[in-house]
């Protein structure tokens, strides 16, 4: 599987999305610079996605700040062997500090982060989303993000929603299934149009759009 690792990549997958979809050149150049945005696959880069589900950029960042000094090391064991006070104190939810023990658990028990990144998209979504806690988005922007998959496109972001809705001028924002139905057009570098999406968010906002979703 190739994988979206520089920023050539990035440059090859805009003039093939421009080339098959017109509609993606204004995009393309009202976005400004389009970030690479890839992290080393495993429990940490899992663990940041999973902090920042249904929160704004700024808090998700500020939360990870004091999730990481509190877990520090970050490690499936200190997850499993720390206190809930640890958790409400760097300031997760319940349901977060769930996803967590559950991913934590889960690789305690064997599961390679490493290897799913290695997997082909649906293998790899079926692999993440049995574990508790971790839903389509997630697994889709682990997947973008850590793994470098080429043709992910996480339809249930809000973000990406309000920028294609804007971008191409559509009477509604669309709906998750909408939005998804739409960016099959620009398989297979569908994870190029959701940078693309997610820097023209932070264009004509003025804030970063990435990590902003619904539900898990």
């Amino acid at each position: 599987m190739r994988r979206i690792v520089t920023l050539d990549d990035i440059a090859e997958g805009l003039d093939a999305l421009c080339a098959a979809d017109p509609r993606l050149q204004a995009v393309r150049a009202a976005a400004g610079e389009i970030p690479l945005r890839l992290h080393p696959p495993g429990f940490s880069s899992l663990a940041a996605v999973v902090i920042s589900q249904q929160v704004s950029t700024a808090s998700a960042a500020a939360i990870h700040a004091r999730f990481k000094t509190l877990f520090n090391p970050l490690t499936p064991r200190a997850i499993l062997a720390s206190e809930d006070s640890a958790f409400r104190e760097a300031g997760l939810s319940r349901a977060k500090q769930n996803a967590l023990i559950a991913i934590a658990t889960a690789i305690d028990a064997g599961l390679d982060l490493e290897s799913v990144a290695s997997m082909d998209g649906t293998s790899a979504m079926e692999t993440l989303t049995a574990v508790s806690g971790i839903g389509p988005w997630t697994a889709q922007v682990y997947l973008l993000s850590a793994a470098g998959h080429p043709d992910i496109f996480p339809a249930k972001d809000v973000a990406l929603q309000a920028a294609v809705h804007h971008a191409l001028d559509l009477e509604s924002r669309p709906t998750d299934k909408a939005l998804a139905a739409l960016a099959e057009s620009w398989a297979p570098w569908r994870a190029v149009a959701a940078r693309l999406f997610w820097a023209y968010y932070r264009a004509t906002k003025g804030r970063d759009g990435l990590l902003t979703a619904p539900s898990t």
